[in-house]
């Protein structure tokens, strides 16, 4: 798999037939490795030993509704009362972050409510606070460090 721009972690890879599969800690399962799944591991791994999130507070692909139409996310984090406090979208690597990646992330943010917003791609990372009374955002240099509140 590419190198992405994220620091590396002790992945467990094993081969499974035609496939290769990743060990995921938040599903506590293998998964299929495609390259979108290498960013989430990395971006999962970040936000655990390098921002300090709690593993319990972090879901990975949580259904919810938007337009009628059921959709996942690739990554919530929640804070310390279950809220959600960072919703984070994956792209593989060769998909650049552009402004229609930032404006599904943000539709889909409209009925999940996180104040945090992170897009990446393993290569690119963007970050925003997200301010909804006065519907604007700020974009931020890193990720904050886990707080457990919004």
């Amino acid at each position: 798999m590419q190198e992405l721009n994220l620091p590396p972690f002790d992945c467990k890879v094993i081969q499974s037939g035609e496939n290769l599969l990743i060990w995921d800690v938040l599903r506590r399962r293998h998964v299929v490795l495609t390259p979108e799944e290498w960013v989430r591991q990395h971006v999962v791994h970040y936000l655990i030993a390098h921002r300090g999130y709690p593993k319990g507070l972090l879901s990975l692909e949580r259904g919810h509704r938007y337009n009628q139409r059921q959709k996942r996310t690739d990554l919530i984090a929640l804070d310390a009362t279950g809220q959600p406090l960072l919703l984070v979208e994956c792209k593989r690597p060769t998909v650049p972050i552009t402004a229609a990646v930032a404006m599904q992330a943000a539709t889909y943010n409209q009925t999940i409510g996180a104040p945090l917003l992170l897009l990446t791609n393993g290569l690119q990372h963007f970050c925003w606070r997200v301010n909804f009374e006065t519907r604007s955002n700020v974009q931020l240099t890193e990720v904050p460090w886990y707080s457990g509140n919004s």
